[in-house]
Parts: C-alpha cells; sequence; structure tokens
C-alpha cells in the first residue's frame, strides 16, 4: 500500500517541473508571447514578424520615360535602383551602345554622351538579385541638322606649314556656340596648346599658342552627334579629318634690305633679292607682321582694286608663280624687274622677286608656310586673310565661347 502511495505521489510532481522547464524555454525564445496582446491566439507569436525581416523587392526606374517619342538627344539617360544595387545597365540603338557611368553605391548610371537624333533606343537594367526592367524610347527629329560644311586646310594629301589654323566652317549659324565648341577636339601627335576663337556665327577657328611642331598628324573631330546648335538644331553625326603638318618651312622679308631668307627645319635654303611696296601709297605698302602662305596660283590675274580701265594706276596683269599671303591683295611673285630687287621697293605692296627664285618658292611653299615681313610702317590686320598670328595668344583666347 506504501509503495502504491509513493507512485502516486510522483506522477503529478514531475508534470509540474516539466511545465517549468517548457515555460523557461518559451520565455528564452524571443519575448514575442510576453508582449504578444490578449486574443492574439495560439503561441502569441507576432504573425507579421517574418514578412518584416525579408528585404524589399528593388525598384528600378528609367527616365526617359518608356514610350516617349521627342526625347531631346542632349537629354541624359538615367536609371535609378532603390531597395537594391544595379549589376548591368545596357542602353543600345542600331547595335551602338552608350556609355555611361555608375554613382559609388551602384544605385544610379547616368549617359555620358548625347544621343543620336531621330533614333528609337532601348533600355534594360539588371539588379544585383536579379531583378530586371526594360524600356523603351524615341529622340525627336530636328527641324535643323547641324554639320561641318568646310574645314581648311585639308585637302587630302596636302601637307600644311606649321602657323596653319584650322578653320571651321558650319551649314547653320550657332547660337549654342559653347555646346558646339566642347564639342570640337584637336590631337596632335606632338604636344601643343591651342585654342578656338569665334569670328562669326558659323566660322570658328583654331589657333596654337607657338607653332605646330612640323612633321606630325594633327585629328581634327566635331563630336557634333546629338549636339545643339541653335533652337531645334541638333548634329546627327561626327565629323573628322586628318591634317597633315609638313616641313617648319619660314620665311623672313626684310624690306629695308630688299631680301628674303627662306629656312626648312631651322635651316636656310634660299636667299632670294626682293622689292617690296614702293609706300607712295598705305595701300601700296607692304604689310608688317607675321603673314601666312595661304594658296597660290601659276598664272595669278591681278587687278588693281578699286579702280577702272583708264584710271590712273589701274592695271589687270597676268602674273605668274604667285602665293597668297593676305586678303589685301599682296603676293610673292615673279616680275622680270630684276633692276630693282635687292636695291630699291617699286611694287604696288607684293614682295617681287626673280622668276627662277618665285618659282622655287611657288614650287616649295605649303599653305600656312610662315612670311614674317618687317621694315614697313604699315601693321598686318590680325582679320586680313590669315593674320591670326598677329594677335596675342592671350587675346586670341578670349575669343572663345569657353573662355
Amino acid at each position: 500500500m506504501l509503495n502504491v502511495e509513493s507512485r502516486g505521489l510522483r506522477t503529478p510532481l514531475a508534470a509540474a517541473a516539466m511545465a517549468v522547464v517548457t515555460a523557461l524555454a518559451t520565455a528564452c525564445s524571443g519575448g514575442a508571447a510576453a508582449t504578444a496582446p490578449p486574443g492574439s491566439g495560439g503561441s502569441g507569436a507576432d504573425p507579421g514578424a517574418e514578412a518584416q525581416s525579408t528585404p524589399a523587392a528593388p525598384v528600378i526606374k528609367i527616365s526617359p520615360a518608356g514610350g516617349s517619342k521627342t526625347v531631346r538627344p542632349d537629354k541624359k539617360v538615367v536609371v535609378t535602383a532603390a531597395s537594391g544595387a544595379l549589376e548591368e545597365v545596357t542602353v543600345e540603338s542600331g547595335g551602338q551602345a552608350v556609355d555611361g557611368d555608375f554613382d559609388a553605391m551602384r544605385t544610379k548610371w547616368v549617359s555620358k554622351a548625347p544621343l543620336r537624333p531621330a533614333s528609337d533606343y532601348t533600355v534594360s537594367a539588371t539588379t544585383v538579385d536579379g531583378t530586371t526592367v526594360n524600356s523603351s524610347f524615341k529622340t525627336l527629329k530636328p527641324k535643323l541638322e547641324l554639320e561641318v560644311a568646310d574645314v581648311t586646310p585639308a585637302i587630302k594629301g596636302e601637307k600644311v606649314g606649321v602657323g596653319a589654323p584650322i578653320i571651321v566652317v558650319f551649314n547653320q549659324p550657332i547660337a549654342e556656340k559653347a555646346a558646339v565648341e566642347e564639342a570640337l577636339e584637336v590631337e596632335s601627335e606632338k604636344p601643343a596648346q591651342g585654342a578656338w576663337r569665334w569670328i562669326n556665327d558659323t566660322t570658328v577657328i583654331y589657333r596654337t599658342a607657338k607653332y605646330w611642331q612640323p612633321h606630325q598628324k594633327v585629328t581634327f573631330t566635331a563630336h557634333l552627334n546629338g549636339v545643339q546648335g541653335g533652337k531645334d538644331m541638333y548634329g546627327l553625326k561626327d565629323f573628322t579629318k586628318v591634317i597633315q603638318i609638313g616641313a617648319a618651312q619660314i620665311a623672313t622679308v626684310d624690306t629695308r634690305k630688299h631680301k628674303m631668307i627662306v629656312k626648312r627645319d631651322g635651316k636656310v635654303v634660299q636667299t632670294m633679292l626682293i622689292s617690296a611696296g614702293n609706300a607712295s601709297t598705305r595701300e601700296y605698302t607692304t604689310t608688317s607682321g607675321i603673314h601666312l602662305a595661304m594658296g597660290k596660283a601659276n598664272p595669278e590675274r591681278m587687278i588693281s582694286p578699286g579702280r577702272k580701265k583708264g584710271d590712273p594706276g589701274y592695271y589687270d596683269l597676268m602674273i605668274n608663280h604667285a602665293v597668297r599671303f593676305s586678303n589685301s591683295g599682296e603676293y610673292v611673285h615673279a616680275l622680270n624687274n630684276v633692276w630693282a630687287q635687292g636695291r630699291q621697293n617699286v611694287s604696288h605692296g607684293c614682295i617681287n622677286s626673280r622668276p627662277d627664285q618665285a618659282k622655287w618658292f611657288y614650287n616649295q611653299v605649303q599653305r600656312g608656310d610662315v612670311i614674317n615681313i618687317t621694315g614697313t610702317n604699315r601693321e598686318m590686320e590680325w582679320n586680313n586673310g590669315w593674320g591670326y598670328w598677329q594677335m596675342s595668344f592671350t587675346q586670341w583666347k578670349k575669343g572663345s565661347a569657353l573662355a
């Protein structure tokens, strides 16, 4: 009887001990049961706890908005990701990819180059967790197309002198000069500092601070694709021209000594006796300063400016081996007045030389070669032909739209 009673007393004590252990284990599991409100049911666990610990899915946004059909070519493509990082962004048109950069956290991507006008674009963005969003848009077709109409000097196969400018003419008047100038690039094989100067709404000129180094290639590129030149005006394509710089040919003319010395790459290759302008009037006075050879002809028809047949001083002549160096009618050319050459100045402003030497100079000269004239009281104007070296480089740079 005693044994039976003892067994009966131990059974409820064990159950009570198990209940205490269970209660302690529940209390150590995070405390959710202790804070659960009445009526939450069952074990007292918070039903939203699991949802709160799961990260939100990344949200990708793309600008321009999908389906847009009149996007400006100068607008940036921007892709952002919230609650996640971008793994890859691809923007394409016609099989050509658009370059862009991610920010440090890879939550934002921005395109770098202008878009092509009148073109279809697709955008694909993927986050690191595999979320992908695709979009597409179309850029507007401009009312006016911006293009390079001409580059001088840049005839195929031509070598130019070390003083040569790069003269760029556009097909439309440019209102947004800074944007267009920023799209112009000059790359030389040998280091050179230079700057652009606008002389009107369609023409901009590049000049180096010092003469080009000889015997090298210079590449001019107008990155006009998508660049806005004015209202409703955008570039449709880029333009590239290669310019070959030849020997450093520099002619020095002393009108007082009646002599012209030609150097090639620093070495004297010709000494010529000459006759310059007679200086009886300003018109007949040779301009002093740094000139550039602009072109040549054999023969060249020369007509007295501002005069008609029968007027005093009128002439209409065909002149051999003429090399032009200003817009005011100045040339180095052949003439048989050898009696004056080396002795006195008798011309209407040109540099006369012996026919055989004039022919030699004509055959050697390159557009952009330097012709430095001294000894007269008439200064060459910077905008008289290619008189750009008459202006200091400091002053020249002030004509830039980016200055």
